[in-house]
């Protein structure tokens, strides 16, 4: 066992580390089956345990390889054009967001993140429009600004990719390299920011398999349970762990 616990990061213990392998798996089976909210409850119980300031680096990692995954498998139905003009978008978004990202202290980034799971489980939804692929730069600094503090943004891309209109398998794909792009320019960001993935690597790759492998059965272990009560559960589950989060940032910043 302590041999094992030589490949995670300090300040995590042996049954924290599996933990978060094991829930890779089981947010990989609810985006699998409900199409979206794994990256959130992943990015939610990370938040929960892990050190705040290493939460949406690793995050981001973890998502990258997800989304890798998911846009490889169905390259042949990707949206280039859109794609090009997210990039653009993205990198503007990043270069932005590397100037302010490290001003910020962790209680801040814990209720902007408590707040913004909140706003996405219960606020109003955002109406799918049809857009021009040009006003997908606008969309890519906007969202990708935001990744960088909130970490799960992928619900603010899919408002704007429509399925009626680009048809689900190239929303699906488009939206996967989207992401992959995403979180691929926050690690980069926090690279040259001086945070050492290297100590979270092995962390990182075992998430990324648990998690390939929960997409996979996702359907079979997910669908016995009522759409319903999944539901319920899900938005519960989800407040409660912002709840957390906002509680703890107020209480520190009250103390101080």
């Amino acid at each position: 066992m302590d041999l094992l616990l030589d490949y995670f990061p300090n300040g995590l213990t042996l049954f924290e580390a599996l933990g978060l392998i094991i829930f890779s798996y089981f947010t990989s089976a609810v985006t699998a089956t409900v199409g979206i909210g794994g990256g959130v409850m992943m990015l939610m119980a990370m938040a929960s345990i892990m050190p705040i300031i290493s939460v949406i680096p690793v995050h981001g990692a973890v998502q990258m390889g997800s989304n890798g995954g998911r846009a490889w498998l169905m390259r042949d139905h990707l949206s280039w054009t859109i794609f090009i003009y997210f990039l653009i978008g993205s990198l503007i978004g990043a270069a932005i967001a590397s100037q302010v990202v490290v001003a910020l202290p962790k209680d801040i980034l814990r209720l902007i993140l408590g707040g913004f799971v909140i706003w996405i489980v219960w606020g109003p939804k955002l109406r799918k429009r049809n857009v021009n692929p040009k006003s997908f730069i606008p969309i890519g600094i906007g969202t990708t600004f935001a990744s960088m503090f909130v970490g799960a943004t992928g619900l603010l891309i899919g408002a704007f990719m429509e399925p009626k209109l680009l048809g689900k398998m190239n929303a699906v794909s488009t939206h996967a390299i989207c992401g992959m792009l995403q979180h691929g320019l926050k690690i980069m960001v926090f690279g040259l920011l001086g945070f050492a993935f290297s100590e979270w690597i092995f962390l990182i790759l075992a998430m990324v398999g648990t998690g390939f492998l929960g997409t996979f059965t996702g359907h079979f272990i997910l669908n016995k349970i009522p759409e319903k009560i999944f539901i319920i559960l899900f938005k519960g589950l989800l407040t409660l762990l912002s709840a957390r989060l906002i509680y703890l940032a107020i209480m520190e910043l009250w103390i101080k």
